[in-house]
Formats: structure tokens, C-alpha cells, sequence
């Protein structure tokens, strides 16, 4: 039998095909490809639809999103900014591009998202910025980030976060800036690299939108400096054709996560906790086991395939274990990074495809 995939991009090309067809010739006859209506459609569309209004600014990925919000905001050489240690290496990669110092703190030992207290043992006088990342679809507590940060300026890493929600607000709504990632596995995703930051701010935006052109204030006139970092007419014109159709995908991938927290019961493996007041937009269905490469292999057999998000955290990398050495406790992200395990969760796969899933998880 095959096995269920953990995720297959050719499905959600497939349900759309005739509008992607259509989009993709529409950027081919207009002869313009970088920079175009398309681009200034979707930031319009996206900041509407996704962060509750505001401005954004499409990138050329989701790392670039978070360098160029930290720069936007002046964050730069000699500046510290706060991450959590079980993120993924593009979140640390992007204030490393900056200029900056990354500092991890811990997360919270049930959810896996930023832990306030441990945060607050993490800010130095030189922290200017810290980013929290709304892992696997869960928005951390920004609230309570903010309320410990005080004035040190939030992005919000929305990378794995489209159409979750804090609160009734919007992931991306909540900082001062947001950045976002549409690679193709993204909730909402591209078919390649792309990304965006949003905010409310309209002149970060600006500035923003010229740091990605080598910091060009008009043609020919560089008023600071930039970097090439531009989402192209063909993807933001997929993204076009795809945003209609995010919060049904995500509604499906609700529907999924309901199937698998039934089978799973009050057995030893458990879902990562979904905290209070928070709409989870399930960018991956995450749970914990006691033996969890055990788990891996016994559902690799049951024909069900898996990952790990992540199997270490940030300074478990070589080129980043120096991290460890801040005095700061990151004892459950190492423990998490030993117990967690991703199941398949896309909003194609079929509800014979999910009743494998949960009878394998079941026995």
C-alpha cells in the first residue's frame, strides 16, 4: 500500500490548476515580471486579508523578511535581539543578516512557544528587538512578551503562522512588525521562495520597500544602504490565486487536527498544548512521545510518514552552540527536540488518507 505522505505539493497546484494556469499567463503577457501590479495587488490583498490591515511589503523569502523588519526598525552591528532556541535556523539566519547579536531564551514546556520569564532573564541594556516565533501555527502570548519587553520593538515570526490568530487579533498584527515566509510548504504558500513584512507602521513599510531595491529612495538615488530582496510578478500572482482559498485550507487542516486529537486520547503520546484565547492555524500537527524514534518507526511501517521540527534546537548547531553559553536555561527546548514528532497534515490529503493516520496513531 502506499504510504500516506507527509505533505505533496502537487495536490494544491492540481485543485487550482485552471486559475494558476490563468495567473501565470496573465504575468507572461504583461511583460512585466519584478516589481509590478501583481506585487502591489497582493501586498494590498495580504495586508487586508491576512494581518487585518495595515501595509506589507513582499521579499524575496521569509529569512530576508526578518533582516529587513530588524533593519527597517534600526536594529543593526552591536544590537542584541532575543529569539527563542527551537525555532528554525532561517529566524536566527535573519538577524544575523542584520547585523546583529542573536540571544536565545526558552519556551514554554507544554506549547513550545516563548517563555516571558525566560525572556526576561535574556534582556541585556543592548536588546533591541525581539522575535518570537509563532510555532508551528500557534501565536505566542505577544501580550506578554510586551508586557516584559516594555519598549524593545516585536516581530512577530509568522513564518509557519498565516491565518492564526491571538485574541481575535491576527498573527502579523501584533508587533511592530511581522514577518512571513511563502515557501511552498507554508500555509499559505509559493512556488518557490518568497516572503513579506507587514505592519502598521506605513512608514517602516517604506523603508522597507526601499532596502529591498539597495536601499533606493528613486531611480538611480540610494539613499541608504540595501540589498536585492524582491518577491517576483509570477509568485505574488500565485499567491494571488491562493490567498481565496487560505482560511478554507486551514479550516481543513482544523478538521484533520480534530481527527488526530480524537485517536490519540489520553494515551502516552500527546498533542502539544493549544493555549487559551489562541485560533491555531496548524502549519503542522506536532506531538510528544516518550520514545519518540520508536513512534517514528512504528508509524514508518504503518506505511505513514513523519518529520521532525526540530530534531535540535538553534545552539545544537555547530556555528551557533556558543548561544548556549548566556546563563540563560534552554532545558525545554532541549527535552522538546528529543519528544517531538510532525504527522502528515496538508488539506489535500483525503479522509482515508487521515483514517490511516489515526488508526496507526490509535494502535
Amino acid at each position: 500500500m502506499t504510504a500516506v505522505p507527509f505533505n505533496d505539493l502537487g495536490r494544491a497546484v492540481d485543485a487550482q490548476r485552471a486559475e494558476h494556469d490563468a495567473a501565470i499567463a496573465r504575468v507572461l503577457s504583461s511583460g512585466w515580471y519584478v516589481l509590478g501590479e501583481e506585487g502591489r495587488a497582493f501586498e494590498r490583498e495580504f495586508a487586508a486579508e491576512v494581518c487585518g490591515g495595515g501595509h506589507a511589503a513582499g521579499v524575496a523569502s521569509g529569512t530576508d523578511a526578518i533582516e529587513l523588519a530588524l533593519r527597517a526598525l534600526g536594529v543593526g552591528p552591536g544590537d542584541e535581539v532575543v529569539t527563542q532556541a527551537n525555532t528554525c535556523v532561517p529566524t536566527v539566519a535573519g538577524i544575523e543578516r542584520a547585523g546583529a547579536t542573536p540571544v536565545l531564551c526558552d519556551v514554554e514546556p507544554d506549547a513550545g512557544t516563548l517563555d516571558p520569564s525566560s525572556l526576561e532573564r535574556a534582556l541585556t541594556p543592548r536588546t533591541r528587538a525581539i522575535v518570537p516565533v509563532h510555532l508551528y501555527g500557534q501565536c505566542a502570548d505577544v501580550d506578554t512578551i510586551r508586557a516584559a519587553a516594555g519598549t524593545i520593538p516585536i516581530v512577530e515570526d509568522c513564518a509557519q503562522a498565516a491565518g492564526a490568530a491571538l485574541r481575535g487579533r491576527p498573527a502579523g498584527s501584533m508587533g511592530d512588525a511581522a514577518a512571513f515566509s511563502f515557501y511552498p510548504t507554508k500555509n499559505l504558500g509559493a512556488l518557490g521562495d518568497g516572503g513579506a513584512v507587514a505592519s502598521a507602521d506605513e512608514e517602516l513599510i517604506e523603508r522597507v520597500r526601499r532596502l529591498r531595491v539597495y536601499g533606493q529612495a528613486e531611480r538611480y538615488l540610494h539613499s541608504e544602504h540595501g540589498v536585492n530582496s524582491r518577491l517576483d510578478e509570477l509568485q505574488a500572482a500565485v499567491l494571488r490565486v491562493r490567498l481565496p482559498h487560505l482560511a478554507a485550507a486551514n479550516a481543513r487542516r482544523r478538521e484533520i487536527a480534530a481527527v488526530y486529537d480524537a485517536a490519540l486520547g489520553d494515551g502516552p503520546v500527546r498533542p502539544l498544548a493549544r493555549l487559551p484565547q489562541r485560533e491555531h492555524a496548524f502549519h503542522l500537527y506536532v506531538v510528544r512521545a516518550p520514545d519518540r524514534d520508536a513512534l517514528q518507526r512504528r508509524l514508518t511501517d504503518a506505511g505513514v510518514q513523519t518529520l521532525i521540527h526540530y530534531p535540535r534546537p538553534i545552539h545544537g548547531h555547530p556555528p551557533y552552540a556558543e548561544l548556549a553559553d548566556r546563563g540563560v536555561s534552554l532545558a525545554v527546548s532541549e527535552r522538546l527536540a528529543g519528544e517531538i514528532l510532525s504527522l502528515p497534515l496538508f488539506p489535500e490529503l483525503t479522509d482515508a488518507e487521515v483514517e490511516r493516520v489515526a488508526a496507526a496513531i490509535g494502535e
